[in-house]
């Protein structure tokens, strides 16, 4: 009902104020007194008519008060009005107290009525307000539990993303420790047979360039081809993790500015080249040799990225990296690290070949123009040496390859200056007779050895292991020289080599190997 929607809305509910209400009804008695005065011949019988709605409209405009005061004052007008005959010789006075009392109770029931009414209203507004606030705090809560919701569904949707890269991340590492095993042992077989390949290449061509030179010349083709072979051998014996290192203490700006030169004549006239050397660089342990063929190697393929020409720049700087980075990174440990970074305007890499970038023998270029071996090679020294390298690419912006090396812990080590490789010695005969103790597990690699040393006019024992060469050196007493393999089946190298000194005074150890993982 529209009209009591309006009283309930009202705040007040009443339309008077107490001291309005009041003065009203004094005024509503005394009208409806003036009222029956001027028409008391008309309402004979009646006596009370015109007070019921002066003593109705106080309490529905005061309230309970306001209304009991307009009964109590119209009874004592009845009391104290000194009325005359009001017609037919009826006046007040002649009526009887019955009347005066069914007037004050149906006046009092209108005043409780009405103020009956005006409670009730009053306790549906509370009940409104109540269900207002209970509404809101519904509201409230539904927002809070929503929102709660909405950062619990975010943080599974998260950790639901960070397990599935901590799953890809793990997944690619064991794939590529996988691969790394799988060319390390192939690897270290290939290496064992070039090296009788090479070997006996060498040998024949130390007899033939007197005699026959023309088959000198085929032989140093075979060998080129041999050479060609074990550095490919080498380069999956480096992302083995498995190649030999001589670590050292390197100031990488000084190896980048002696390399300026061969990464200038590598890149060509069409390449524009910048270099970004960081003052005050740490200096970090690793293979100067590796590192200059790992920055060669990511020189080429920026190179190869730009067939039109371009940009190449090279970057170096310290950065930490912390353990939140650590952390979405397989091996990789947070500290202090020297970056070297190699970046192009190139072609770029999709997110698919960059997943793929670092296996063996996956390449982008065209049959011929590559082993896919190289980025390969960088990623096996780079976790040989305890760094970290990783790629940044988007399609037709270019990509950037950063390796980061561990800081030197101690800053006062002498920095390893950059050299070209010294020729390798020709081998000399023997100027007295000597023994040599070769032990070599793989049958024809001691072949060779034994033979060579032969050649060279030393008096040779060979043994396939560490308990025959055990026997050899306590029954032979003139070795002057262990030959050793570092890897041996059944053989404690190191028993080994403490029993060969104590049984022979001044043994010479040489130790030889196709890889040592440690």
């Amino acid at each position: 009902m529209p009209w009591l929607e309006r009283i309930i809305a009202r705040e007040p509910a009443l339309p008077l104020r107490p001291y309005q209400a009041y003065p009203a009804a004094a005024l509503m008695i005394g009208a409806a007194y003036a009222v029956r005065v001027a028409l008391g011949p008309m309402l004979v019988g009646v006596p009370f008519i015109t007070f019921f709605p002066a003593v109705f409209g106080a309490a529905v405009l005061g309230g309970l008060a306001p209304g009991v005061l307009a009964t109590v004052l119209a009874l004592f007008l009845f009391w104290l009005a000194p009325l005359g005959s009001l017609g037919d010789g009826l006046d007040w006075e002649q009526t009887s107290g019955l009347a005066f009392a069914l007037f004050a109770a149906v006046s009092l029931l209108f005043c409780v009525t009405v103020h009956g009414f005006y409670c009730a209203v009053e306790r549906l507004r509370e009940t409104r307000r109540r269900e207002s606030a209970l509404l809101l705090d519904l509201e409230r809560r539904v927002a809070d539990r929503t929102q709660q919701l909405a950062e619990a569904n975010e943080q599974l949707r998260r950790e639901i993303v960070g397990q599935e890269e901590a799953e890809a991340i793990a997944r690619q590492s064991q794939k590529m420790q996988t691969i790394g095993q799988l060319a390390g042992g192939v690897a270290h077989d290939f290496n064992n047979l070039l090296t009788v390949i090479i070997g006996n290449i060498e040998a024949a061509q130390r007899r033939a360039a007197e005699h026959a030179p023309d088959i000198a010349t085929r032989l140093a083709q075979a060998l080129r081809g041999a050479e060609r072979a074990a550095t490919l051998t080498q380069r999956l014996l480096a992302f083995a993790r498995q190649q030999p290192l001589a670590p050292a203490a390197v100031d990488v700006n000084r190896l980048i500015t002696a390399m300026s030169d061969l990464i200038r004549r590598t890149l060509g006239e069409q390449i524009a080249i910048e270099t970004v050397l960081a003052g005050g660089l740490w200096r970090t342990r690793c293979d100067p040799n590796q590192l200059e063929v790992a920055l060669l190697n990511l020189v080429i393929n920026g190179r190869d990225a730009m067939p039109v020409g371009g940009k190449l720049t090279v970057e170096s700087a310290n950065v930490h990296l912390d353990q939140a980075y650590a952390d979405q990174h397989e091996e990789v440990a947070p500290g202090q690290y020297v970056m070297v970074a190699v970046t192009d305007t190139g072609t770029g890499m999709s997110k698919e070949i960059i997943e793929r970038a670092f296996d063996p023998f996956f390449t982008t270029k065209a049959p011929g123009e590559g082993t896919g071996l190289g980025l390969s090679m960088v990623y096996g020294f780079v976790k040989q040496s305890g760094g970290h390298v990783k790629i940044y690419s988007e399609p037709g912006y270019g990509t950037s390859i950063k390796i980061y090396l561990p800081r030197l812990a101690d800053e006062h080590e002498e920095a390893t200056p950059t050299r070209e490789s010294a020729p390798a010695p020709q081998p000399e005969r023997a100027a007295t007779s000597c023994t040599v103790l070769v032990v070599e597990d793989e049958p024809d690699v001691r072949a060779f050895t034994v033979q060579t040393l032969t050649e060279l006019g030393y008096r040779v024992c060979e043994a396939p292991d560490g308990p025959e060469a055990s026997r050899i050196l306590r029954s032979e007493p003139a070795i002057e020289v262990l030959f050793t393999d570092v890897v041996l089946p059944n053989t404690d190298l190191r028993t080994l080599v403490e029993e060969a000194r104590r049984l022979h005074a001044g043994l010479k150890v040489i130790y030889t190997t196709g890889y040592a993982s440690n």
